[in-house]
């Protein structure tokens, strides 16, 4: 590989671990999707560290980092930017927003109207905004990592199913056991803030994407991502199991955790290891399984169970046919 996406990786896990404790998972998949230009969503419960984590992933790289406390005043072009008119030059400017960066924290998206979520839509997904008839590109490469409070009902906006599709991954964070709280308590004695230095450029990222495009994927292991998006779409509770876009973005995902890994070529293991965060959040549940908690990861759980994994030896995944 002409650009070792696995030690830069290490670096950046390395740099955001001295503030984070614990969680390889989350980090894993978090540095994963910054890498495969893909966006995060982050739900759990207040206080456990979704909105360090992403400052510290954003401390770690060389480039800009935006952060937006969603509230439900919010308007779309608090988000995208406005046409202001200049008087001294006596004609309209375009203001850009916090959209305008590298990675961008939407905080508690779950709490802005509808109206306003949806101006992040044609961003996350075509990496552009129009505001006033003109489009603008974003900057690359371009992150959008959301936090949500999974346990409040009153005035939040759930997530619609055509936005949480643009998530290539939805992850907990969880709390600590209790060696990692004592640990946190250890290192955040004095005071909590981040001071931590950048160990990898915006420049390195895209390289990273690249060769993580080259990564070789068998067909017996495509076949196999394949037939788990197929089998969400029968089973019972399930009103729309994963699309199309969503069997591409398990693959592209298991690139990326492959490239992490050192390798170049996708391990079944590789989209194993992906299916959860990418594919629980893209299932409609119907009226009875929505009100059971954890539904659509037990239907994700039940579908790795049931679909059989390619058997063949490591080697044979590598071989480009």
């Amino acid at each position: 590989m002409s650009i070792n996406t696995g030690e830069i990786y290490r670096k950046i896990k390395n740099n955001v671990q001295s503030v984070i404790v614990g969680k390889d998972e989350t980090v894993d998949l978090l540095i994963c999707a910054l890498m495969c230009g893909g966006h995060v969503l982050i739900e759990d419960v207040p206080g456990t560290g979704k909105t360090t984590l992403v400052k510290s992933l954003a401390a770690s790289v060389d480039c800009e980092y935006n952060r937006i406390q969603f509230t439900p005043d919010l308007l779309p072009s608090d988000i995208t930017g406005i046409n202001f008119f200049n008087m001294k030059k006596s004609e309209f400017e375009f203001m850009p927003g916090p959209v305008f960066t590298n990675i961008l924290l939407a905080d508690e998206i779950n709490r802005a109207t509808p109206k306003t979520q949806s101006g992040l839509l044609e961003c996350m997904e075509e990496r552009q905004t129009t505001v006033d008839g003109k489009t603008y590109k974003m900057k690359y490469p371009f992150m959008t990592v959301a936090t949500q409070n999974p346990i409040e009902s009153m005035g939040v906006f759930p997530l619609p199913e055509a936005q949480l599709d643009r998530f290539m991954f939805k992850i907990p964070m969880s709390y600590p056991d209790t060696d990692g709280s004592v640990e946190i308590l250890k290192r955040f004695s004095r005071n909590t803030d981040i001071n931590i230095s950048p160990v990898a450029t915006a420049g390195d990222i895209t390289d990273c994407r690249k060769q993580i495009e080259d990564i070789f994927v068998h067909e017996d292991v495509m076949r196999y991502a394949v037939r788990l998006c197929e089998a969400t779409r029968s089973l019972d509770g399930v009103e729309l199991g994963v699309s199309p876009r969503g069997t591409l973005v398990l693959m592209y995902a298991a690139k990326g955790l492959a490239a992490i890994s050192g390798r170049d070529h996708v391990l079944p293991d590789d989209i194993k290891r992906a299916a959860m965060p990418v594919m629980a959040h893209r299932l409609i549940m119907n009226d009875s399984a929505r009100i059971k908690p954890g539904a659509a990861e037990a239907a994700v759980n039940a579908v790795l169970e049931s679909v059989s994994v390619p058997t063949e030896d490591a080697a044979y995944y590598s071989a480009k046919i």
